[in-house]
């Protein structure tokens, strides 16, 4: 990997707007596929799709997937812990809420990371203002699930566990993938990798869980929406981010969670008739405030 530029230049930052868009648009997807196909078989296809345009990628830039045990089974972890279970949490989650609220829970991601780095790395340890910035993020989100006319679902309170558990299984998947990348491990071979392992991975999850072969065969929408996921929402959004990796460092990239839920609300609203209750807003307002102080730019920028 190249040495990450913690200056981020005008293409860094239209980077972190395609991806928050990118990914924002993810949500809105996974509400349109599964009208039609189970959420274990929609994250399958999604997988399946994604993984030839990467392998291509990965070959025009004259790199290939290595092919011993050693690098497949470091795949098959990341794509445990950063595919494969996240996607099935939030495939489950937004069969019983809203993809605005979803897209909120996701923006937990980061506080996560401060605890998992704590714990995990030796030269990442949280400081007083990375803690006050997860208490504030965590206490939004005990806001968002403590009631409202979303929770009146009996499913919605685990559904909402299950974004916030995946957000988890993120955090987890950045130390590991960081290991690998110190490993030798090019980005792209990383990204392609975990998304072949868990593609890999969902197949027999399929197989035991749904029957995909007995539903009916979905519609124009359903496949237009599994199109834009797997080679908008992940295939491309997957090179994307790598490269902003690599030139904008870790920390940076973390911006996007900060627009994520704006594009995923205002498509949600627009498209969806998806309503956010005042409730949500105050949660949402709680959880970008501590990642306003996880981050630190706005700090500094008042301070001075």
């Amino acid at each position: 990997m190249t040495t990450p530029s913690k200056t981020m230049s005008a293409h860094d930052w239209g980077l972190i707007l395609a991806l928050s868009i990118i990914w924002g648009g993810a949500f809105f997807f996974i509400v349109i596929i599964l009208r039609d196909v189970p959420p274990n078989t929609m994250v399958f296809l999604r997988l399946a799709i994604a993984v030839p345009p990467l392998v291509l990628w990965l070959r025009l830039t004259g790199a290939r997937l290595p092919l011993d045990w050693a690098s497949w089974r470091s795949f098959f972890i990341l794509g445990s812990l950063n595919v494969a279970l996240p996607f099935i949490l939030f495939a489950y989650g937004q069969v019983h809420i809203s993809s605005s609220l979803a897209s909120v829970l996701n923006a937990t991601t980061p506080l996560w990371g401060v605890l998992v780095a704590h714990l995990l790395t030796r030269d990442e340890k949280a400081t007083p203002m990375k803690v006050a910035g997860v208490v504030v993020g965590f206490l939004g989100v005990a806001v968002m699930m403590g009631g409202g006319p979303e929770n009146a679902s009996p499913h919605a309170f685990s559904a909402q566990i299950a974004c916030v558990s995946a957000t988890l299984f993120y955090a987890l998947s950045t130390v590991y993938a960081q290991r690998m990348g110190d490993g030798g491990m090019t980005s792209m071979q990383i990204a392609t990798g975990q998304v072949a392992a868990a593609a890999l991975l969902m197949f027999p999850v399929v197989l035991a869980t749904e029957t995909p072969w007995a539903n009916p065969m979905p519609g124009a929408d359903a496949w237009a929406a599994l199109l834009g996921l797997s080679l908008i929402s992940t295939s491309l959004a997957y090179v994307l981010y790598f490269r902003l990796l690599e030139s904008a460092g870790a920390t940076n990239p973390l911006l996007i969670t900060f627009l994520i839920p704006v594009t995923a609300i205002l498509l949600g609203t627009l498209f969806l008739s998806e309503m956010i209750d005042l409730r949500q807003l105050v949660g949402m307002a709680l959880i970008a405030v501590g990642l306003a102080i996880l981050d630190g730019r706005l700090i500094r920028c008042l301070a001075r």
